[in-house]
Parts: C-alpha cells; structure tokens; sequence
C-alpha cells in the first residue's frame, strides 16, 4: 500500500482470504494495549534518569527500552536495569492495560487448531510474561524478545529469528506479521513476510506509509476460516480492510 498527503481512508475493504503457514504477532499495540502504563512507567523512569518524559515517549512506541537508553541515558542500558525496570511494569499499571480487540478470541483458536504461532516484541521477558499474566492470555511457546536480538525493529532478525522457530525459515513458506508500529511493519517485510498492519497506535497514514500488505483497525476484523491440521496452514478472512477514498 502506498499513501499521499491527500488520501483519506476507510475500513470498507471488502472481505479477503489468505492462507499462512505460520503467525508472528507483535505484543503492544497488537495483542495488549498498554499506553497509558508505558506514560506513567516512562514518566517514572525519565524522572529517575532525569529525562523528560515527553522526549522519551516520542521515539518510545515500538523500540526495545535498551536502545532507547543506550541514546538518553547510556550508564542506565544494562540488560539488569532494563530487565527490573520493565519488571515492575504490570506489577504496578496492571490495570491500565486492555486487550485489544478480537486478540484473545484469535489466539485462542489459533491454539485450539495447533496453528503455528509466536510472539515477537520489542519488550523483555519480564514485560512480556508480567502483561500475559496480568491479562490471563495465552503463552506462546516459542517467544522472541528484546533479550534475543542484537538490534531492535525495525531490524527484521528479530522476525527471521521468529520464522526460524516455528521451522518456517525456507522463503516458499507463507508467515504473517501482526504489527501496529511502523518500524514493525517494515522489520516483517524485509524479513519476507506478509504484514497485516493494525491501526491501535500511530495513524493510519503511519501505517499505510510502513507499506503492510492489509490493514485493519484491530484484531476484531481477522478471523480463522479453514485450518489444514495435517500441513498446519491456517486460512484469516481480513474484514473491513483500510483503503483509500481519495
């Protein structure tokens, strides 16, 4: 997909069908919510290293809090102080995190079918068993994070690495990137995935201008319509898809 300064958009695509062998999800923005945790944990912790907050939370969205600090505050990017501090995350602002939409019904049927899926994100460990915790969401069993990777997205080892885990490497496989975040988007197309961008966290001119293959609002308009159980490929519908109307 591509955008101008003139488009204007709708979620009035008709329905379409795709068929994946495997799925790799980003966590925030695409299975949970947690703006208005990561506000009042960055707030904390941009008091704590003297940054202001509104600095941190402009380039925060998508990016691994390590390389976040590695530029605002670098004796604080340690894999210790990064690991605690998103440790308390949940711990503290468990109840300003939301599903998104449609997230939990999705994974739940993905589990149910013994589809192929897994969790890539730019948080920790801690973050991201702390928010499934807090949440009551599914586990995946195979989960990359911060911590398995020498760069963060928009660098696509952290979805290759996603690919391998599922055994999907080979190029004829067919995966599909959940992502809301630009840097997302483009780290699942360069790591030769299809991309289902979601428009949670940035606008939908930001979505479109990453250049996902589908968009969409939220989970809510992604459905299982066929599972193959013997090749493990499972077939979305992708409704009310985002287009232009310019």
């Amino acid at each position: 997909m591509g955008s101008t300064q003139a488009e204007k958009f709708e979620y009035t695509g008709e329905p379409v069908q795709v068929t994946f062998d495997g799925l790799l999800f980003d966590m925030d923005g695409t299975i949970i919510d947690s703006t208005d945790a990561v506000v009042k944990h960055w707030e904390a912790v941009g008091n704590e290293i003297g940054v202001s907050p509104e600095v941190i939370l402009e380039t925060s969205h998508g990016r691994r809090s390590i390389d976040i600090l590695k530029v605002l505050a670098p004796e604080k990017a340690t894999w210790e102080y990064v690991q605690h501090m998103e440790g308390l995350l949940p711990k503290h602002y468990g109840a300003d995190a939301v599903e998104i939409p449609g997230a939990r019904s999705l994974l739940e049927t993905l589990i149910s079918q013994s589809s192929r899926w897994a969790i890539v994100t730019s948080g920790t460990v801690p973050l991201v068993t702390g928010w499934l915790g807090v949440l009551n969401l599914p586990h995946p069993e195979h989960l990359i994070t911060a911590e398995s990777v020498v760069n963060g997205k928009p660098d696509p080892t952290c979805y290759r690495l996603g690919r391998e885990r599922l055994g999907l490497e080979a190029a004829e496989k067919q995966v599909l990137v959940l992502e809301d975040s630009p840097a997302g988007i483009r780290a699942g197309k360069e790591a030769g995935c299809k991309v289902l961008g979601l428009v949670t966290s940035h606008t939908a001119e930001q979505v479109v201008g990453a250049e996902p293959d589908w968009v969409v609002r939220d989970l809510s308009s992604v459905k299982v319509v066929g599972v193959d159980r013997e090749g493990g490929r499972v077939t979305l519908e992708f409704r009310d898809l985002l287009v232009s109307s310019v």
